[in-house]
C-alpha cells in the first residue's frame, strides 16, 4: 500500500462512480461469455476491447509489469492469475478481476463464475465467498474500522467450514489503484484503520476450502505474484468498490441489472 487517500470532492464522486460502473459492466460482459473450451486469453481480449471501446484503460495492463488487461484465476489460483492459452473445462470455477481507469479514477470489481456445471463443493465455496463479501460490506460506514469488516467476513466463512485468506485483502482506491488502508478478511471489532468518509476501498474476501498455507509464484517481467494454496484446494473470490459516506456506504460497482 502506498498512501492514505484523500477524501473525494463532490465533483470527483460522479467520476469515481462512472469508472466503477464501467468496471462492473465490463465484468458482467466477460462473465456472460465464460464457457467451456474458451481460453483465458480470450477473456483478456474481451476485457481489453470492451474497455477501450468505452474510452477507458485496463488498469492491470503493464501495471508493475503485469502483462494482461485482467486477472483470471482458475480453481486453485487464489488471485492474480495471468491470462494465457489455458482452456476452460466443464466444472472449473474462475475468478475474473477487472479494474478500469476512466478520467483518472479506478473502479475495481471481481466475481467467480462457473464454467458449465460445477461440483456441489465449488458451488458452496463460491456462494460462501459472495456472501462473505456482503457481510463485510455491511460493516462499512463512517468511523467503522477495517477490523469490523474482517471480523464479519471471518465469522461467516469459518461457520461455513471454509477458510479466509489472511495475507491478501482489499485496499484503498480512487485516483490511485492501491492505497491504504489494507482491508483484511479477518480481524477484531474496533481494531485496524478507521474508515474515513468520502474515501473508497475494496472489500474482496478470498476463501479457500482448506487452511493450507499459501504459496506465491513469480509472474515473468512483473513485480507482482500469483498465489495458490499449498495443497491446491479450490479458492473463490468476490469484490466490490465501496464509497464510505457520512451516513453509511455506497457500493459503486453494483449493477441494478
Amino acid at each position: 500500500m502506498s498512501r492514505i487517500l484523500a477524501p473525494l470532492t463532490p465533483e470527483e464522486i460522479p467520476l469515481m462512480r462512472e469508472a466503477c460502473q464501467l468496471a462492473a459492466r465490463t465484468l458482467k460482459y466477460a462473465g456472460e461469455n465464460v464457457r467451456p473450451g474458451m481460453t483465458t486469453n480470450e477473456i483478456d481480449r474481451l476485457v481489453y476491447e470492451y474497455t477501450m471501446d468505452h474510452k477507458a484503460t485496463p488498469a492491470t495492463l503493464n501495471y508493475h509489469g503485469f502483462p494482461k488487461s485482467v486477472c483470471t484465476s482458475i480453481n486453485d489460483v487464489i488471485c492474480h492469475g495471468v491470462p494465457d492459452e489455458t482452456i476452460l473445462k466443464e466444472g472449473d470455477i474462475i475468478n475474473i478481476d477487472v479494474t478500469s481507469i476512466k478520467d483518472g479514477f479506478y473502479g475495481d470489481t471481481s466475481a467467480t463464475f462457473y464454467v458449465g456445471e460445477v461440483s456441489d463443493l465449488a458451488k458452496r465455496l463460491t456462494e460462501c465467498a459472495k456472501e462473505a463479501m456482503w457481510r463485510g460490506i455491511q460493516e462499512v460506514g463512517p468511523h467503522a474500522t477495517t477490523g469490523d469488516i474482517g471480523f464479519a467476513i471471518n465469522k461467516y466463512v469459518t461457520k461455513q467450514g471454509f477458510y479466509p485468506v489472511k495475507e491478501i485483502g482489499g485496499h484503498g482506491i480512487g485516483k490511485v489503484f492501491h492505497g491504504e488502508p489494507f482491508v483484511p478478511s479477518h480481524g477484531k471489532k474496533g481494531r485496524g484503520d478507521e474508515l474515513i468518509p468520502w474515501t473508497c476501498l475494496t472489500v474482496e474476501p478470498m476463501v479457500n476450502v482448506t487452511s493450507a498455507p499459501i504459496e506465491e509464484f513469480d509472474i515473468p517481467g512483473s513485480s507482482h505474484k500469483f498465489y495458490k494454496a499449498k495443497d491446491r484446494c479450490l479458492s473463490a473470490q468476490f469484490e466490490h468498490t465501496i464509497l464510505i459516506t457520512d451516513e453509511g456506504h455506497e457500493v459503486l460497482t453494483f449493477l441494478e441489472n
